[in-house]
Formats: structure tokens, sequence, C-alpha cells
């Protein structure tokens, strides 16, 4: 009876701030232009507000005009000076925490400042705005009487003399949660935010078989190792088994498509509801408003100012953006933000395409620096992921992860694009599987098309199956595993590819 209460009382509580929901979607330009003003105002006395004048912008174009884009690497010498402790350079409340970006494998990590602001007004906001919207659409959901799973992050002391700290977005949101939210996840914070991933997946395992589980939060990837560890050992055939109230998934930070049909297997019951959002290290952008849909509802009101660059046009820190007014249904754009923990027209490194504008929906499409664009074909994530999926539903297999990158042209051949591919379940036939990929591709993307009308610039793409666990050894090999860390889908260069083909190779061989 009491936890009963408890529910319908968060329920109550969540279902209230659907009504500012509305507001944002009703009125999105402006909405986002008091948001704009307001982060002008809170910084205009930062080292930045007055080298930029903050206080005389009086409008979009003047900001525009006066504040240069950004992208990491442009603003690292500020970041690295506020690890060392100095204060109110981009923002003026203290900076302590720093999310350490790791979207892609790359050596070099990036430092995002995180200010308590980004963390109560964004992330945290981000997450109560999810269960608002989740208690709308299901009016009798239980949710809240049990327990939230959540696979997170580490975080690590960066500098002990200045108290600052590193890790994960989602080891930040952990350690500063408040202690009613605590009371309803599960594994506890010690067990959350241990380093070594093997060892904790075994001890969340280990936990949470234990508890009334009625919600997962977790990267899909390593959400479903998790899963096979819980089945293992408790030699469930499906999560249901294990959880009876288990409702709903809450994932991000890659394309779902690839997993559905694996965690559907796990999970059979039919009203199970998946929910995807969209964050990342800089901030929480989206979230998925409707039941069914691949949409995700722009987040307008969590201390996020929106400008976009058309890919078509898109030519770095001299790109020329256009505010949310003039985007268009269609298109490709990369995201520039200017955010409530100091960054300042910072360009994301996502893409985007707009579903809706009245309100304002997206799907992401891919990144500004995972493509293929070796030939002038100018694939995109987006391309890929559904290309996969065609080829997956023609001859019955199921993805686990893979990666693509370019055969550059030589004197005897024309170029292609080179494959590798982990299934879960192996394609019925590998010669079909290669042949739908390639006409989804060509009817996707009529550049490809182009250049594989007739063989002249491409020839077919060259596929190989990788073995058990090749991603996870390669992750592993390069300390990058759980977390948000995902194998690059698409790249330009050849360097991950032969990487992960020689490990293939040397499996092969013993």
């Amino acid at each position: 009876m009491k936890i009963d209460l408890v529910n319908s009382f968060i329920s109550w509580r969540m279902k209230k701030r659907f009504h500012q929901i509305e507001l944002f979607m009703k009125y999105p330009n402006e909405v986002q232009q008091e948001v704009l003003f307001t982060l002008l105002d809170t910084a205009k006395g930062t080292e930045w507000g007055k080298k930029y004048d903050f206080e005389s912008i009086t409008s979009y174009e003047e900001f525009k005009s006066r504040v240069p884009l950004h992208f990491y690497e442009t603003l690292q010498p500020e970041v690295d000076r506020m690890r060392a402790g100095e204060q109110n350079i981009t923002w003026p409340s203290e900076i302590r925490w720093f999310a350490k970006s790791s979207g892609t494998t790359d050596a070099k990590s990036k430092f995002i400042p995180v200010s308590q602001e980004a963390i109560e007004d964004c992330h945290f906001k981000g997450g109560k705005d999810l269960l608002s919207i989740y208690c709308n659409n299901n009016p009798e959901t239980k949710i809240f009487s049990g327990m939230s799973l959540r696979l997170g992050g580490s975080s690590f002391i960066n500098d002990h003399k200045n108290q600052s700290f590193y890790g994960d977005v989602s080891a930040i949101i952990i350690e500063n949660l408040p202690f009613w939210v605590e009371m309803r996840t599960t594994p506890n914070n010690k067990i959350s935010l241990m380093n070594e991933w093997e060892s904790k997946i075994e001890a969340i395992a280990n936990t949470t078989i234990q508890e009334d589980v009625s919600s997962l939060v977790g990267v899909p990837s390593w959400m479903l190792i998790l899963a096979r560890k819980v089945l293992e050992k408790t030699g469930a055939t499906n999560l249901h088994e294990v959880w009876p109230n288990l409702e709903m998934y809450m994932h991000g930070g890659v394309n779902f498509s690839p997993y559905r049909k694996q965690f559907e297997e796990i999970i059979p019951q039919q009203n199970f509801s998946f929910v995807e959002t969209y964050n990342a290290s800089e901030g929480f952008f989206g979230i998925q408003d409707q039941a069914n849909s691949e949409e995700l509802l722009l987040m307008l009101d969590f201390g996020i100012f929106y400008e976009f660059i058309p890919m078509d046009k898109f030519c770095g820190e001299d790109s020329e953006t256009i505010p949310l007014s003039e985007v268009e249904i269609g298109k490709n754009y990369a995201i520039v933000i200017s955010t409530n923990a100091g960054l300042w027209r910072y360009i994301l490194g996502d893409t985007v395409r707009f579903t809706s504008t009245l309100p304002y929906r997206i799907q992401v499409s891919g990144r500004t620096k995972h493509f293929i664009n070796a030939f002038g074909e100018e694939l995109i994530v987006e391309n890929s992921e559904s290309a996969l999926h065609a080829a997956c539903m023609a001859t019955n297999a199921q993805v686990r992860e893979y990666t693509a990158a370019p055969v550059y042209m030589s004197n005897n051949s024309n170029g292609a694009h080179e494959w590798l591919i982990e299934f879960t379940q192996t394609p019925s036939c590998s010669n079909t599987f290669n042949t739908v990929l390639d006409a989804k591709l060509k009817e996707l993307n009529s550049d490809y098309e182009a250049k594989r009308h007739k063989d002249m610039a491409l020839r077919p793409p060259v596929l190989h199956i990788a073995r058990e666990n090749l991603f996870y050894d390669w992750l592993k090999s390069k300390g990058k595993l759980g977390g948000q860390h995902k194998v690059p889908r698409l790249s330009n260069n050849r360097t991950h590819l032969e990487e992960l083909l020689a490990m293939n190779s040397l499996q092969e061989v013993g």
C-alpha cells in the first residue's frame, strides 16, 4: 500500500511538468530567444562576456556576427585553465566537473566543462522530463514502485589541489544525484562508479537480480552485455522472469535499430516501452515523446541555445549558421550550441534531420566526422543503419557491431567500401546480405548510387564477418570498455578498420 502511494505521488509530480513542456512546444522560437538572452546576461561579467561584450548584444544576428564558432580544439586552452582551477572564464559559477567525452576511440580525450546549472537545469531536468512524458503517455504506470537499474560510467579525481573531477557524464550525474533519487536506483554508487568494467558488470548483475527492477537506463550495447550476464546467472530465458515488474528501458548514445530485435527477444512483453533519449557530455537535447516513434522532441528550455549549419554548406568554423526558426524538414544539419556550462557557439559534431517543425522533432543522422566521402558519395550513419536493417530483414540476420571504411582506388581497381560486421545471428546468405546492403544504399543516397553506376568509381561493398567479441576485445585493448565508449561506425580513413582486421586475422590464424 505504501509503495502504491509513493508511485502515485511521484507520477502526479511528474505529470505537472508536462504543461511546461507543452509551453515550449507551442512557443518554441520565443523560448529559444529567452534562453539566449538569459545566457548572455548571466555570463556578461566573465572573461568571454567582456571580450565579446555580451552586455550590448541585442539580437541573434549580432550574437552570430560577434562570437565565433568553436570546435573543441579552439576552446581547449580555456578548458585547460579551468581544469587547473581558474574560474569565471566562460561561465560565472564554479566549474569543478569535466565530462570526459568518449564518443569515439580517438586517443585524444575531450574534457567538457559541466556547471551546476548544467547538472540541475539540463541533465537532471532531462531525466525528469523523460519521466514526465512517460507518465503522461502511460497514466497507469507503476514504474516508481520498483527500482531503476542504471548502467553508467566512472569518475576520477582530476586534480586533488583544486578539487576538480572528470569522468563520463553519466558518472557525474550519479555523483550529484539527490538522496531521494538514489533511494530508487540500483546498484549503489560504490558499484555504479567502479572503474574496471568486467568486474563492474559482475557486481551489478549479482546485486540487481535481488531487486525489484522496473526500469533500465543505459547505452544499448553495454546493457545487452549486462542482460546476458543476468540471464546466465539466473538461468532465466528472459528478463521478465527475473524482474516481473520491468516496464521500460531508457536508452541513448547509439542508434537503437540494430539492437531492437535482440532486446525484444530478452524482453518479450508486448506493451514494454523502449524510450530513446538524445544526450551527450555537452547537454541533454531530445526525448522520444511519442510511443512507437523514432522521432525525438527537441527540448528547448534546458539552458541550451541552438543554431544549425546545413551540411551541404558545412565548412567548419567558417560555416554560416541559421536559427531554429529557419530549419527545413528533411535537410541534414550540424548542431551548434551555446550552453549554461559556458560553451559558446560550440560545434557539437552531431548531425540531425528535422521530421517536424510544429513541434520541433528530430532524428540523429550521424556525425560531422563519422562518414565516408572518399569518392564524393557522402555516406552518413543514417544511411548505413537503414541499409543494414534492410539486409538483416532479407537474410534473417542480427548485427551486434560494425564499422566501415573506404578502399582507395589503385592502378588495378576502382574504390569500394569495406565492411566489418559482427553478428549475433549470421545471415542466411552473406552474398544476399551484401547485395541488399548495396541496393539499399543506392536507394537512400543518390551520390552513392552515382558512384556505383557501372562500377565506375565504386565497386560492390567488400564484406568481412567478424569473429565473436572482436569489437569488445578491441575496445578492451584500448582501455575503453563501458560507459559511453562506442565503436566508430563510419570512417573516412582506414585506421580503425585496419586494426580490427588485424585482430580478426590473428584469431583466425590462432
